[in-house]
């Protein structure tokens, strides 16, 4: 059975999100307003500078300073896991800039990076990086030094349930693939019982959920259940779900909404977006761990960089078998795939700007605030910082 989410279309367009606007104003309550300088020039400059800003639970720290004078309309498109950091994002942002309208439509992984190798958004919000192919074709829009990927949201994917009664359960990689491939039917099924002892399991079928659209959190759910249970899940790592049965929606909140009002239902979504459904802790090494935004940055931490990159392009190659202590390998790192070169000026200041101020820290804590995602740490701020500066704009 296919159930369609409805996505929504072009968010924070002018006097939209009323309750993000509300939050980004109130996190940047304290920061003074500060008149934007004027516009620079086409050679690729410093980061922009910050300025104290006072954040929530007396937390330091910085917000930048806009550097140049932004005004139009500027849109992306990609990943419904970016979807509330965003909308958030977009909503102090704007507050910064007055004369600029940015549009996100989270239509997904797949469909982001669509528009932007077709030339249709600026940018794509994607949970995969870029493949060879379609850094290739990413020259035709871009220029000879085509596209790069940059991180900007770290989050735990989440195993979550509706099984009544039941808030927490130690699930297995093994016995989650079974879950999802339809051979544990029931949720007292004696190999989910064996790693829940004292736990009051119910006669209900299970009934799996996944995503119907090409997705980011697809492919990184299936990476981690190949890496953990290659027997169990036979299948590699895809933006499509490959197996018939089950039910399907689109978008992260598509799955969610199908699991609330589904008893049985199990899926797997950014933490950030499950609310009060139950979720599973995976096995981690000898231990069970939880899904945290602690736990995901630490699976981020200990897992290298993507070798054969453009030497601005930082996609994190993880480590889904990592025994690490406090580590939770089913994790996403969802980024912005931009071009390196941007024939309207305009264009590559805004995406300059842009980048520089969703990756600076009161950005990233307004994000672990709305969406439960984990902060980007500071070595790869400035890892960022130093790819955003090598963008150029112009003819």
């Amino acid at each position: 059975m296919r159930i369609e989410g409805t996505p929504l279309k072009s968010i924070m367009r002018a006097g939209a999100a009323t309750i993000a606007s509300a939050l980004a104003l109130a996190l940047l309550a304290g920061c003074a307003d500060t008149a934007p300088g004027a516009a620079v020039d086409n050679t690729p400059a410093a980061p922009a500078t910050t300025a104290p800003a006072t954040e929530p639970a007396g937390t330091e720290t910085t917000v930048p300073e806009p550097s140049v004078t932004l005004a139009g309309e500027f849109s992306g498109a990609g990943a419904s896991t970016q979807e509330q950091s965003m909308a958030a994002w977009i909503a102090s942002f704007q507050n910064q800039h007055n004369g600029v309208n940015v549009n996100y439509d989270p239509s997904g992984s797949g469909a982001g990076r669509t528009q932007f190798l077709a030339g249709g958004v600026l940018w794509a919000g994607t949970d995969n990086v870029l493949t060879d192919d379609e850094v290739a074709q990413s020259l035709a829009i871009c220029g000879p030094e085509g596209s790069i990927d940059l991180p900007v949201y770290i989050s735990a994917i989440a195993v979550a349930f509706n099984v009544p009664g039941v808030q927490e359960l130690n699930l297995s990689s093994d016995n989650i693939a079974r879950l999802f491939t339809g051979e544990i039917t029931n949720w007292n099924d004696p190999a989910i019982a064996a790693d829940n002892p004292g736990v009051d399991l119910p006669d209900l079928a299970v009934t799996p959920i996944h995503r119907s659209d090409s997705s980011g959190t697809t492919n990184n759910f299936m990476s981690w259940l190949n890496a953990t249970a290659p027997v169990a899940f036979p299948h590699s790592a895809s933006s499509t779900w490959p197996l018939e049965g089950g039910e399907s929606a689109a978008g992260t909140s598509g799955v969610v909404n199908v699991v609330n009002s589904t008893p049985g239902a199990v899926t797997y979504s950014d933490l950030g977006a499950i609310g009060g459904l139950g979720r599973a802790a995976i096995q981690v090494g000898d231990h069970w761990e939880a899904p945290s935004a602690v736990g995901a940055a630490r699976a981020v931490e200990v897992s290298p960089l993507l070798e054969g990159r453009h030497q601005y392009d930082l996609a994190v190659s993880l480590d889904r078998t990592t025994t690490e202590a406090g580590a939770y390998p089913l994790v996403l790192v969802s980024y912005i795939a931009v071009c390196l070169h941007y024939q309207n000026e305009s264009d590559g200041q805004f995406v300059r700007e842009f980048i520089t101020y969703i990756t600076s820290d009161s950005a990233q804590q307004m994000s672990a605030q709305v969406a439960d995602s984990a902060p980007i740490t500071a070595t790869m701020r400035d890892q960022i910082h130093s790819s955003v500066a090598a963008i150029t704009y112009g003819s």
